[in-house]
Parts: structure tokens; C-alpha cells; sequence
């Protein structure tokens, strides 16, 4: 007899009768109960804000939502200026610039990731037999953001100003002392809700990964940026959406670079693991499609559920066989996406320290979530044992770095991203800076933080001193590129490393990256060229420079606006000569609107291809200052900024690298059939092509 859905329901009045004694159970559906009602009245919140911001972009912004999904964020950035003039929504400023929209937008998001740089955030811990460990959850995080911005007693006394006596040195003491009794008593509260926040948590868990473990048990062994990941590589101005596409260009590399490291017993333990579960799983199976009476044995159900499972589990870690072991390319292809790397993690990619290092920055997903299950009872011991302590550190950062922007409010003064005040003498802005150690940003954010916004936000006119910095870097990168091999016969090596990384894609902006990698690589090696001439062996560097001097529309450096090297959609700077070869060629179709969807697009990647060039070729030279290296048989060390300036006629016109306006000749990483016609070619090419292409 078959029992149906009502049968499974029991009366009111029966249930209520057989919990009436359970408190357990009272205690679980309440919560149950205030977890559904949360998300409800969240759902309604967040379709008002929709709506909100729909009418925004309807009145105000004039854009239909049709049309909406087809805009860049460029675009709508520029008619938000353009309405500012028109209509004063900023009541304080007449006009507003790319960087008072970001500020405005990021201003809680700037501190917490200069407080990650400075290592103020008590995230990373030495535990005993664990050693060091990273452990930052959203909870923990909804914690460090209820202190500081918008909580009650927190340093901000509205969404845009902090409090006026925390920008006076007179009262410090007395202001930690009264920080450090807020974060007692959001330690406390903390520690007696933690039944309440750990039940929750178990429930959100329970209903947001139970259907996707079950559809696919091996997504707990995949793995994702952690929290901590996204604060430690985030430039200073980076809104979500480019963020997230930043780091999803470098999530495959970054796979391949965890999942080349293998332990040959685990292995051979989850290949048996894997071929028994199996075994008895096609018994099973077979048994149920021999007679389907099987399926009303006790338990059979569950017992193919569970073999499935730890079948698919098992094979997730199982190495691939046709995996080629190369980890210093692989870490040097998660460079040019993520932009930061510790500095000893050069030339140690195959050490199992980085392995564990890069782990903190990209866990398992199954990690994730045990993680956030622990954080309700982890929580409190940070705010009350760890995050206490530094309250005076805490008080001094909002006092030093804090600076008012009219029409803005206070903002972060890392996010100015000011080179005179928090440059790196190490990054290439020696001589530029009069930053102590302290007013320091780590790890080059503030210089790749300005080149990541200037590349991203063409038409933004950045301060002097960022201009400076700029100019000075170019100048540098054609210097380099005067002594490195041509652009052409550095992009024609890529087909072959991207054939080494496996990479599927093949796209113009992945062949520049490829080919600035491979070539110090096959150089090295003794391997010939692309012409069947043996080439002097290369660095990292040289070859960036090299590339991104060639897409460069100026033959000489210069300290005025062209020094930036912009997307050709903008009309003030074009960025690339190949604009029309290359982008025509990758598109097809007659339809206007999808070729001008697909040309933005492809900008879109080839600018993020421009800033990778530029973080390699930036921590490259970073290295070299740190520890010359010895390149042909001669130790040399990088040329100082300097001397560049002080020597301004050492780029002659004939040393520039040749100029990729020619791409529609020489496709991206094609080969041609015979080496004496590409000599030939390369020989009667003029070295500098300052007459055509869009720039001219």
C-alpha cells in the first residue's frame, strides 16, 4: 500500500502534542521559524531597493532597463558626471570626478582592505599544533564592520564623517580605552548568542548546500577565493564586479597551480577508495534495474547515495595524467590576474610552504563552510582576546589615514592612492615618495592600485605626483624594452606555452600574457625562434616591457595626459593600434548592437591583459631592486627611475620596439610557413609607425 503526501502529514494537534515536551525541538523550529521571516523581509527589502534603483536609472540616468545590460560601467559612470552638472545631486561639489564615485562607493571597503595591508585585522593566528592560520569569516567580518563604521559607539557617526574627536591626537588613550570596552561588549554578546548564532548557522547551511551536495558531491572539493583572498588581493578602488572578474580570469590558472601538487600515497589510497565504492555501487545498480523490488530494501537507497558520493569525492583527488609539471609558469600566470604575491614565494612555486601559503587565499569550499560553522564560537575569543589589544593601533590608523574630500566626506587616505604619501620606495617610486615605513602601503598596493585605476578609468586626470609616477614607469618600460627582443617574436611563442598550460582559450589579450611568460623561458632553454635563430636569453621583464611598450601610441615618453595607455573605445587615447585588425577579426555577425557588445567586451579584456603586463613586469622589477640578477653571464641590477629622468635622451627613436599596428600581418601566436619571408619582413619594417593606426 503506498502512502501518500497527506498520510505523511500528521494533524495539528498531534504534533503539537508529541513536541509539547521537547524543548530541543521548540528551540530549533523558533529559529527555523525567525531564519525564514529573515529572509522574507530581506527578499522585500531588496526588491525595494531594486526598484530604487531602477527609477535612478529611468529619470535620472535616462538608460531603459533594456538597454541597461549593454551598458559598460564606463558609460554610466560618465552620465552620472554628466548629470551632476546638470543637476547638483552632490550639493557640495559642482563637479565630481571618476574617483569621488568610487570613493563614495568604497569607503568602508578602502579601510578594511588597508587595514588587511597593514596587518591591523587580527586574521592571521599561531596556533598550536596548526601553526599559522587564516581564519576570517563573514561573521567575523559583519563583526569588525559593526565596530568600526555602523554600529553602536563605532568610530563613523554617520554613513560618510568619523566622529570629530577621533581625529585629535590629544585623547587617544582615553579613545581606545573606550574602543576597547566596545569590542568587551561585542565579544560578550557575541559569546551568549553563540547557541542562537551556531543553530542559525546550521540551518543556513543545512538549506543553501544540501540540494548541491547531493546534485554534485564533488563541489566540496573545489574551491573558491576566501574572504581574507578577496581583502588581501583587492587594489584600493576596485568595485565588486571588477574584482570578481579579475579574479575569475585567475581562477583556472590558480587550480591548475593547487591541483599540480599531489601526494602519491593519497593518490593510490583514493584510487582504491574510489574502484571498491565503485565496485559495489554497479553491483547495486544493476541489481535495481534487474528487479526494481531492490529499491523497498532498507537502507539501499541511502547506501547508493553515500557510494556516489564518496566515489566522486575520491576522484576530485585524483591528479590528472596528462598534467605537466611546470609550477613557476603556473604561479606566474596567477601573478598576472591576481597582482600580489609575497615576495618569497618567487622561485620556491614548488615548495609545499607556498602550497599552504596560496591555500589561505584560495580554500576549499568544504573548508569554507566548516569555517563558518565554527565562527559563531571562534568570534568572540578574536574580538575579546585579540582584536582588544589593538585598539590604540586601531585608534591611531582612523587618526593618520583619514582625510576629508569635499562632496565625499572622510575617506581613507590610501585610497587617494597618493604616491607622495604612501609610496613604496621598493615599487618603483623611489624618489618620489616621503612615506615613512608606517605610512607605507605593503606588497606595491598603492602603486598597482594606481595603475589599476588609471587603466580601468581612462578619462580620470590623475594629481601631479600620480602623474609622476606614471610617466616615470613608462619611460622605464620602453628603456627595458629597448634591449629585449621585438614584440612580434615574443607574441609568436605563444601557441606553445599555451599548449604547455593547457589553456583552451587562444583569445589575442591571453596570447599577450602567454607570450610575455614563455619567452624568458624558451630563451633560456637554447630552444630557436620562430625564425630558426637562436635568441639571447631574455628575463620576465624585458619581455613585458617589451609588449606593453609596443602597444604604447606614443614613441616617446611624456608626462601629459598621453602618457596612459587607454582602450581604444575612448575617443581621447586610443590604446591599441590592432583595434582594427584584431578586434574585427574576432568578431562576426552583421548585428551592430552584438559587434558593439562584443567590442566593448574584448576592450574590456585587453585592458585587463595591459594591467597583468604591467603587475609582472612591476613585481619583476621589484625583484631585481630587491636582488639583482645575473642575466648573459653579468650581474645587473634594474635601472633607477632616476637616471631615466636624468638621462632623458637615452631612448632613441630606433631603439623603440616595433609596433603591433601590424597585427592584422601577424596574427597573435600564428606561425608563418616560411622563416625567410617573416625575416624579410621584419628586416624592411620601419621601427616606429608614429603615421598610422588610431593614435596618429
Amino acid at each position: 500500500m503506498k502512502v501518500t503526501l497527506p498520510d505523511a502529514f500528521l494533524p495539528a494537534n498531534v504534533c503539537s502534542a508529541r513536541i509539547h515536551d521537547n524543548v530541543f525541538v521548540i528551540f530549533i523550529m523558533i529559529i527555523a521559524g525567525v531564519f525564514w521571516l529573515h529572509r522574507l523581509i530581506k527578499f522585500i527589502y531588496n526588491i525595494c531597493c531594486y526598484w530604487e534603483i531602477r527609477s535612478f536609472y529611468i529619470n535620472a540616468l535616462r538608460i531603459p532597463m533594456a538597454d541597461l545590460p549593454y551598458f559598460t560601467w564606463q558609460e554610466v559612470q560618465a552620465r552620472i558626471i554628466e548629470i551632476q552638472k546638470e543637476h547638483q545631486m552632490c550639493i557640495h561639489k559642482k563637479e565630481l570626478s571618476e574617483l569621488d564615485i568610487y570613493h563614495r562607493i568604497l569607503r568602508f571597503k578602502n579601510y578594511m582592505v588597508a587595514m588587511v595591508n597593514k596587518s591591523l585585522l587580527p586574521v592571521q593566528l599561531h596556533l598550536p599544533l596548526l601553526g599559522n592560520v587564516v581564519f576570517l569569516t563573514q561573521g567575523l567580518k559583519y563583526n569588525f564592520e559593526l565596530i568600526f563604521f555602523w554600529g553602536p559607539g563605532s568610530l563613523f557617526q554617520n554613513k560618510w564623517n568619523l566622529h570629530p574627536k577621533y581625529k585629535r591626537a590629544g585623547n587617544r588613550l582615553e579613545l581606545a580605552t573606550q574602543l576597547s570596552r566596545v569590542i568587551l561588549l561585542a565579544g560578550l554578546a557575541n559569546l551568549l548568542l553563540c547557541p542562537f548564532i551556531l543553530v542559525w548557522q546550521v540551518l543556513y547551511a543545512f538549506f543553501s548546500y544540501t540540494e548541491t551536495i547531493k546534485r554534485e558531491p564533488g563541489s566540496l572539493g573545489a574551491r573558491r577565493w576566501s574572504l581574507y583572498g578577496r581583502l588581501y588581493l583587492r587594489h584600493f578602488n576596485e568595485l565588486d564586479h571588477e574584482l570578481h572578474g579579475r579574479l575569475g580570469r585567475g581562477y583556472k590558472p590558480v587550480s591548475k597551480y593547487m591541483n599540480s601538487f599531489t601526494s602519491p600515497l593519497f593518490t593510490v589510497i583514493a584510487k582504491n577508495v574510489a574502484f571498491f565504492s565503485g565496485s559495489i555501487l554497479a553491483v547495486l545498480i544493476a541489481l535495481t534495474v534487474y528487479d526494481e523490488d531492490v529499491l523497498t530494501v532498507q537502507h539501499i537507497l541511502t547506501a547508493i547515495t553515500m557510494l556516489g558520493v564518496v566515489v566522486t569525492v575520491t576522484r576530485s583527488f585524483i591528479p590528472d595524467e596528462h598534467m605537466v609539471w611546470c609550477p613557476e609558469q603556473l604561479l606566474q600566470c596567477v601573478l598576472a590576474h591576481i597582482h600580489y604575491m609575497p615576495d618569497h614565494w618567487k622561485g620556491n612555486a614548488n615548495k609545499s610552504e607556498t602550497r599552504d601559503e596560496m591555500a589561505q587565499l584560495f580554500q576549499y569550499k568544504a573548508v569554507f563552510i566548516l569555517e563558518e560553522l565554527l565562527s559563531p564560537i571562534v568570534t568572540p575569543f578574536i574580538l575579546i582576546f585579540f582584536l582588544r589589544h589593538k585598539s590604540l593601533e586601531i585608534i591611531d590608523f582612523f587618526r593618520n589615514f583619514t582625510v576629508e574630500v569635499v562632496g565625499v566626506g572622510d575617506i581613507c587616505s590610501f585610497a587617494q592612492m597618493d604616491i607622495r604619501k604612501h609610496g613604496n620606495p621598493q615599487w618603483l617610486s623611489e624618489g618620489q615618495t616621503e612615506a615613512s615605513v608606517y605610512q607605507q602601503a605593503e606588497n606595491g598596493k598603492t602603486e598597482l592600485s594606481l595603475m589599476h585605476f588609471t587603466i580601468k578609468n581612462p578619462r580620470w586626470h590623475p594629481p601631479q605626483e600620480s602623474s609622476f609616477f606614471i610617466s616615470h614607469l613608462k619611460e622605464k618600460v620602453h628603456h627595458d624594452a629597448a634591449g629585449a627582443p621585438p614584440a612580434q617574436h615574443i607574441l609568436s611563442e605563444a601557441p606553445l606555452f599555451s599548449s604547455l598550460l593547457s589553456n583552451e582559450s587562444g583569445t589575442a589579450p591571453d596570447n599577450l600574457l602567454a607570450s610575455v611568460i614563455a619567452h624568458p623561458v624558451l630563451t633560456a632553454s637554447g630552444l630557436p625562434g620562430r625564425d630558426r635563430r637562436f635568441v639571447q636569453p631574455s628575463t620576465t621583464a624585458s619581455a613585458a616591457a617589451s609588449v606593453l611598450a609596443s602597444l604604447s601610441t606614443s614613441q616617446q615618453p611624456s608626462r601629459t595626459r598621453s602618457h596612459i595607455l587607454l582602450p581604444s573605445t575612448y575617443p581621447e587615447n586610443p590604446m591599441y593600434r590592432s583595434d582594427r585588425t584584431v578586434i574585427e577579426e574576432s568578431m562576426s555577425g552583421n548585428d551592430s548592437c552584438i559587434r558593439s557588445i562584443n567590442r566593448s567586451a574584448l576592450l574590456s579584456e585587453f585592458a585587463s591583459a595591459e594591467m597583468s603586463l604591467h603587475a609582472i613586469y612591476m613585481h619583476e622589477v621589484h625583484q631585481q631592486s630587491s636582488l639583482p640578477q645575473q642575466v648573459s653571464g653579468q650581474w645587473q641590477a634594474s635601472v633607477p627611475l632616476g637616471d631615466l629622468q636624468s638621462n632623458p635622451g637615452s631612448l632613441s627613436q630606433s631603439s623603440q620596439p616595433e609596433s603591433l599596428s601590424g597585427l592584422s600581418q601577424l596574427r597573435l601566436g600564428g606561425w608563418t610557413e616560411e622563416a625567410e619571408e617573416e625575416e624579410e619582413e621584419i628586416v624592411n619594417e620601419p621601427p616606429a609607425l608614429s603615421g598610422s593606426g588610431v593614435g596618429s
